[in-house]
């Protein structure tokens, strides 16, 4: 409906231009036609500007669709981007925007009345001072901390909370579990992709190794499923830090940046982003936070896989992956046993869980 009422004025507009022009080139033109000159509302004259409203106003109705899409996808370009910007950098850009421009106004009015060259050299002035400004803030942003402030004072009184960016690594995306995450409804905020973290993806499943470009593909399957299939809103960052050269040191550019946090499951990545003050959200630690808490002295079922690296040893699994180091449980390999938990071990790799078969734990206390 709204294109249609568009569309309708932009018709309109087309025949009153058309009629205007027609009557701006009427005097150049009289001497061709059979019209009086000076004299421009006679029947013919009058069909003249019927002529040209008719044709003007048919082009702009010709055109006025193709301008509308331009126009929606320059807001929709421009959309996304601001969205990338964090709500500080804006303010304080038009912040600066304006007290530059105030100044360069006060400054550019005597140059105003310097003859023939004064006109052209205020304006010129007065936006190269802005762009200074502008400039000149940017550079130094993490210093105006009087802006942030300011905004989180808001957002305390408001009761709302600003919105988060979580920008994936390349590793998140290829592990896969970050869309049972988003499942769940824990995930707030917008996930980023950046176009870098892409191509890197790209580049690994076009590998002609087999397994890097299967963990490519399937990095690129986890991409589409969060996109498609999730709730949560999904922005691809086009920008790219050229001075920059690893992906790594990248993504904590682009989180400082954006003010975001980094979702990995590097381990020096993770060490990385903690010394320079980038937040962090690592998935394995996540993944270790909810599993299921063993105590000493619970009983389990578990099938011993294999020997462990100790003489008598063998090893069984969790559900959820934990290894569990059972005590003399080498002769019940390929069996489910009842195992007691002597002691959990917590690494910076896992957890691990220490037990004893059951039987022998009776047998060595007196339990018959």
């Amino acid at each position: 409906m709204a294109r249609k009422i568009i569309r309708v004025i932009g018709t309109l507009f087309g025949t009153v231009l058309g009629v205007y022009l027609f009557v701006l080139i009427l005097p150049f033109i009289t001497v061709f036609l059979v019209i009086p000159r000076g004299v421009y509302f006679t029947p013919v004259s009058m069909g003249y500007y019927a002529i040209g409203g008719l044709l003007f106003g048919f082009i702009l109705y010709l055109l006025t669709p193709i301008f509308i899409d331009i126009f929606m996808h320059v807001v929709g370009w421009a959309d996304s981007k601001l969205k990338m910007v964090p709500t500080q950098d804006i303010a304080l850009v038009a912040f600066t925007m304006i007290i530059t421009l105030l100044i360069g106004l006060l400054l550019s009015y005597p140059i105003y009345r310097i003859p023939v060259i004064g006109i052209f050299i205020s304006p010129i002035l007065t936006l190269f001072l802005a762009f200074i400004g502008v400039r000149f803030v940017l550079s130094r942003k993490e210093e105006f901390t009087f802006v942030s402030t300011l905004f989180n004072r808001g957002a305390r009184s408001g009761g709302a909370e600003n919105e988060v960016f979580k920008i994936l690594d390349t590793s998140a995306i290829i592990d896969g579990r970050i869309v049972d995450i988003c499942k769940t409804g824990f995930m707030e905020g917008v996930i980023v992709v950046a176009n870098f973290v892409l191509e890197e993806l790209r580049h690994i499943a076009d590998s002609p190794d087999l397994l890097k470009r299967n963990r490519g593909r399937r990095g690129l399957d986890v991409l589409n499923k969060i996109q498609k299939e999730m709730d949560i809103p999904v922005q691809i960052y086009e920008g790219d830090f050229e001075d920059i050269n690893e992906v790594d040191s990248k993504l904590v550019k682009l989180a400082k940046t954006i003010s975001g946090k980094i979702i990995t499951n590097d381990f020096n990545l993770n060490k990385v982003c903690e010394l320079q003050g980038v937040a962090v959200l690592n998935i394995n630690e996540l993944a270790n936070a909810v599993k299921p808490v063993v105590l000493p002295g619970e009983e389990m079922a578990v099938q011993i896989i294999k020997d462990g690296k100790e003489a008598g040893q063998g090893v069984a699994y969790l559900d959820d992956g934990t290894m569990i180091v059972v005590e003399g449980g080498r002769r019940f390999i390929g069996e489910t046993i009842e195992v007691l938990v002597t002691s959990v071990l917590q690494t910076a790799a896992g957890r691990m869980i220490f037990a004893k078969p059951k039987k022998d734990a009776e047998k060595y206390s007196g339990v018959k």
